[in-house]
């Protein structure tokens, strides 16, 4: 990962700061690191944060379940003229994920790999996150837990995401073996789709990265499924603008910060252009299921346009709730919108305004919650799990080394 043009500082002091990036570095397998003190209330807020924006995505992805390839007409005729309010069954039940919620999972369990492994020496967020991929993948053909996968650790050993949900065609493709993809070398270099983006959230959870680097590090996620531009440049987008939310800005101070990156990279023009539809939208009149159409011509599908839906949903969002319904009462892709949506709307308010009555049958929601927890005792207190002065073995055990 080339930072030669993202040069790592010092958090922003009115922001939490735990285990940061590595200092400026040709590569992300430095092994500088820089740590600070965290306060009981910012562990607090970063903790809500980050409950916020992972519970948020999968219930915008649970409540897009439903109409996942319906046209807004066909939304209307199935739920009423107002559309789809409240959660409906998918796949059996209320409150059922999506592959894209399964994704998220297990990227944050590829962040947590990358921190205990820099003890090692070996730091290279990207393939960490890979193998966590590959661990994903291994869900979506296997009929439940391998015991004899020593490297599971504890997520790939939850039994109900052996379930296959929609998965994307590039990301199955994309993690069929284990060559890595790169920006130079991509995975699937016509995919523009947004599955990749929509499981970009948790990059924008770390909080002590500069964004260039959360930025950069999201991209090359991405190109390990989708290699097109502005597929893996909307998935860099997105974590800066949830990077930013997390560290305590304004809605509009993020999509702008985000502008701003963007603005250096080559193809960045239909990702661009998809930001600021979103956010002169936010400012045309009332929010209504046809603006939001208006911002994902086509199919919808492509990866800015979900990314421009769910900003200007987030933006003109009176509560969560209310966001999330426009997220996804259109004829796109409703799942990634609503997820993408709910991780920005959960990670700008916290865990406590997210609906309890959607929360309550959301699907695996005690395994995202020890997750997120897990993630935030990660980033704030490291050192004291894995350090050279401190060890905890079950922590280990949860997420190897391996």
């Amino acid at each position: 990962m080339d930072t030669s043009t993202a040069t790592p500082t010092a958090p922003d002091a009115a922001a939490p700061a735990g285990n940061g990036p590595p200092a400026a570095a040709s590569t992300l397998s430095s092994t500088a690191t820089s740590t600070a003190l965290w306060g009981r209330a910012e562990q607090q807020d970063f903790r809500s944060r980050v409950r916020g924006a992972l519970l948020g995505s999968a219930i915008g992805d649970a409540l897009g379940a439903p109409v996942a390839g319906l046209s807004l007409d066909g939304i209307r005729e199935t739920h009423g003229l107002a559309g789809l309010t409240e959660p409906a069954p998918a796949f059996g039940r209320r409150g059922t994920v999506t592959a894209s919620t399964q994704l998220a999972l297990f990227t944050v369990d590829g962040l947590i790999r990358a921190h205990v492994r820099r003890d090692t020496g070996g730091w290279h967020p990207p393939t960490d996150v890979h193998r966590a991929y590959l661990r994903w993948a291994a869900t979506q053909h296997d009929w439940g837990p391998d015991e004899r996968r020593k490297e599971n650790g504890w997520l790939a050993q939850q039994e109900w995401l052996y379930a296959r949900r929609g998965p994307d065609r590039a990301c199955m493709t994309g993690f069929a073996d284990d060559l890595l993809g790169t920006p130079d070398q991509p995975k699937n270099p016509t995919a523009r789709d947004a599955a990749a983006t929509a499981r970009s959230a948790p990059f924008g959870l770390l909080v002590g990265w500069e964004p260039a680097l959360v930025l950069q590090l999201a991209v090359e996620c991405a190109t390990q499924s989708h290699g097109h531009p502005t597929a893996f440049l909307s998935a860099g987008a997105f974590a800066v603008i949830v990077h930013g939310l997390t560290r305590g800005e304004s809605l509009d101070a993020a999509v702008q910060r985000a502008l701003g990156l963007l603005g250096v990279r080559p193809s960045h023009q239909p990702v661009t252009d998809a930001l600021q539809r979103a956010v002169s939208a936010a400012t045309q009149g009332e929010p209504s299921p046809k603006m939001v159409e208006s911002l994902s011509p086509g199919d919808g599908r492509d990866a800015e346009d979900a990314l421009a839906v769910a900003v200007y949903c987030a933006l003109v969002a009176e509560d969560v709730p209310h966001g999330l319904r426009l997220a996804v009462n259109h004829g796109g892709d409703s799942t990634v919108t609503g997820a993408m949506c709910g991780a920005l709307l959960g990670a700008l308010h916290g865990e406590t305004a997210l609906p309890a009555a959607w929360l309550a049958d959301l699907e695996g929601r005690a395994t995202i919650l020890e997750l997120a927890d897990d993630f935030a005792l990660e980033m704030t207190q490291g050192p004291a799990l894995h350090g050279p002065s401190a060890s905890a073995p079950g922590w280990l055990a949860r997420y190897p080394r391996a």
